[in-house]
């Protein structure tokens, strides 16, 4: 489904101001993981306040708006020379409007020619099998650079794995990308 609305998506840096709100946004989205029994995701707490202050002072953290306020957040790091997709949140509102695929293209924008790259969870639908649609492939183990692999060794010791994860990778001007 995409967007249907004649009021242009607006993303930009978002203000200190607005934090507060992409926490709420998080939350929000986290919800629809306890249909799935995955209840440690959907009730997991949002980056901090000083977490997100960090990436939107570096230039990388990026919110759409939709009727002047954010209703979707991303945010992204240099991993291994790569534009690393750390996080992006849509609230189930606005969801399969194509904002978040909005947030992704303009992520690798800023983020220059790099490969975009990003950790999900293999199997549930809103995750990997909805990144392979906007171009993004599976990488095997033996593809994964030390950044990566310290993101999912990380994710391990959080206890991420107790459900499928995956590494995944999009290749700069794919034609899953709209950048």
């Amino acid at each position: 489904m995409r967007r249907q609305d004649t009021e242009p998506l607006i993303i930009q840096i978002p203000t200190d101001g607005e934090l507060p709100a992409l926490q709420a946004i998080e939350r929000a989205a986290g919800e629809p993981f306890h249909g799935l029994g995955m209840a440690a995701i959907a009730d997991d707490e949002p980056p901090s306040l000083a977490e997100l202050t960090a990436f939107r002072q570096a230039g990388r953290a990026l919110a759409a708006y939709e009727g002047g306020r954010p209703v979707a957040y991303l945010l992204w790091e240099p991993v291994d020379g790569r534009t690393h997709i750390e996080q992006v949140s849509v609230h189930p509102d606005h969801a399969r409007r194509g904002i978040g695929r909005a947030l992704i293209d303009r992520a690798e924008k800023d983020g220059g020619p790099a490969p975009l790259t990003l950790t999900t969870f293999a199997e549930v639908p809103w995750n990997a099998p909805y990144y392979r649609r906007i171009g993004f492939r599976i990488l095997p183990e033996a593809e994964l650079g030390p950044g990566l692999r310290a993101i999912r060794a990380h994710e391990a010791e959080l206890g991420l794995d107790r459900w499928p994860r995956v590494a995944m990778r999009r290749e700069p001007g794919h034609p899953g990308s709209r950048a």
